[in-house]
């Protein structure tokens, strides 16, 4: 992000626009939405203009823009349409510590304004960098048509209501009613009966909120899916959007933490195999001690929360506590590798069945069925693997599985930076050291990348 975006106070403040074009007037039917004090520096002002000055909306100054001009200016427009005059406005308004843009021209401009939505308080900014302004224009149009005109009348009355509201405890309570209110509530009244009806309907919401029994805790755990935030469900980006703590493993990516609310509290209770590590008590006690304030808790779990995930014991310990839950699932990485190397986990005629393995569990390197595991035709997604991968190796050639079978160890599936390695189970190691992997990773045992991953788009290949 190059530019960063703003809301700045301009009620009462000066702004200078120079130019008395076209490119000034579409400024200026922008700027005249705002309560600032516009003053225009024009030679040649256009007709639009000189109504406006007329009318009293704006200040017009029929000569060219002068440095002193932008003494105590909030923002600087440069609007003449010619190179050399709007330079010399950028030059001055540098110097004088003055915000400005130069109309068409980005390398010159210290802002950009952005497409806008106006629902008056409601403003909607979309800004492209300059890259794209008719996608933001595409993008505008979008949400004019989604947002109901109404929605200004309604922030209006919802900011004369604010005190009173207050009467519902701060936090989830106060939220459920604003949430209800512009959801339902407040866009039924507006459409029955305008603005008298929109304050009765506010004056009956409240009401009712305040005659419910106090909010008691709940925690649901979701499933983050392997990383990318599109792979989310919806349910599950509903849960980050009302949570007022989410608890988080070391796998949730930063792109799924930014989807929860931004006055959430974050907390990271990362585990690393053979390494740091939050005790998982400590894990237990952090969702029922928020839960019991009250709060809607989200334990966020990389992939889906029942794979590998600690899930019975954590169910466990809310239930205890006699606190409410539910299970969001998400998609686990064993499904994210196999579309990585486009391949089917189950496949008639190839395996019948699918085994969900770890590498380590409480004691260690995990011990498992390794004769059925060696038979032909067996597959296997084998999660918290690259550790164990040697032994396991050892283990399934030691009970006659083909040394030919194939492997696929997908790093970072689902994610930026996914890698496949292809290989076999004679080769698994030192092919696997030689790779380098450093991030998740999961092996596929018993499947190949399709193609070798020639027709898999965004799949980077680790040569065997």
């Amino acid at each position: 992000m190059q530019h960063f975006p703003v809301f700045m106070a301009v009620a009462g403040r000066r702004i200078v626009v120079a130019g008395g074009g076209e490119a000034a007037c579409a400024k200026l039917r922008l700027l005249l939405r705002t309560e600032a004090q516009i003053h225009v520096f024009a030679t040649k002002p256009a007709l639009e203009i000189r109504r406006w000055a007329e009318a009293g909306r704006l200040v017009l100054h029929r000569r060219a823009l002068e440095a002193p001009d932008l003494s105590g200016a909030v923002l600087a427009y440069g609007a003449e349409e010619d190179r050399a005059a709007d330079g010399q406005l950028a030059e001055w308004a540098r110097a004088a510590g003055v915000p400005h843009n130069i109309v068409d021209d980005l390398d010159r401009s210290a802002f950009l304004t952005p497409a806008l939505v106006d629902r008056d308080p409601v403003v909607v900014a979309i800004g492209t960098e300059g890259a794209a302004p008719v996608l933001a224009r595409r993008i505008k149009a979008d949400l004019e048509e989604r947002l109901p005109t109404s929605l200004g009348m309604l922030a209006r009355a919802a900011a004369g209501f604010r005190r009173a509201a207050e009467a519902l405890p701060a936090g989830a309570a106060r939220r459920a009613f604003w949430s209800a209110f512009f959801e339902t509530a407040g866009p039924e009244a507006a459409r029955n009966g305008g603005a008298g009806e929109v304050a009765d309907a506010l004056r009956r919401l409240l009401g009712r909120h305040l005659a419910r029994a106090p909010r008691t805790g709940f925690v649901e755990f979701v499933g983050a899916g392997p990383g990318d935030p599109d792979l989310l469900t919806l349910r599950a980006r509903r849960a980050l959007d009302r949570a007022d703590v989410v608890v988080h493993d070391r796998l949730v990516t930063a792109g799924v933490l930014d989807l929860a609310r931004r006055e959430a509290l974050l907390i990271d209770v990362g585990k690393e195999g053979f390494g740091p590590s939050t005790p998982q008590e400590a894990i237990h006690a952090l969702l029922v001690e928020h839960a019991r304030a009250g709060r809607h808790v989200v334990r966020l779990k990389g992939g889906d929360p029942s794979v590998f995930g600690r899930l019975e014991e954590e169910i466990a310990a809310v239930e205890s506590a006699g606190l409410a839950w539910s299970v969001v699932p998400g998609i686990t990485a064993a499904s994210a590798a196999a579309a990585a190397i486009g391949q089917p986990l189950t496949a008639r005629g190839r395996n019948a069945g699918l085994r969900l393995l770890t590498g380590h569990d409480a004691a260690g390197l995990a011990e498992h069925d390794w004769r059925a595991l060696a038979r032909p035709g067996e597959v296997a997604a084998i999660y918290m693997g690259r550790r164990a991968a040697r032994r396991m190796q050892g283990r399934l050639l030691m009970h006659g599985a083909d040394p030919s079978t194939p492997v696929s160890v997908v790093e970072n599936a689902g994610r930026a930076g996914q890698r496949v390695l292809a290989t076999t189970l004679a080769r698994l190691e030192p092919d696997l050291s030689d790779a380098g992997m450093s991030g998740p990773v999961l092996i596929l045992y018993g499947l190949a990348p399709r193609l070798a991953g020639a027709a898999l788009p965004g799949l980077e290949e680790v040569a065997s």
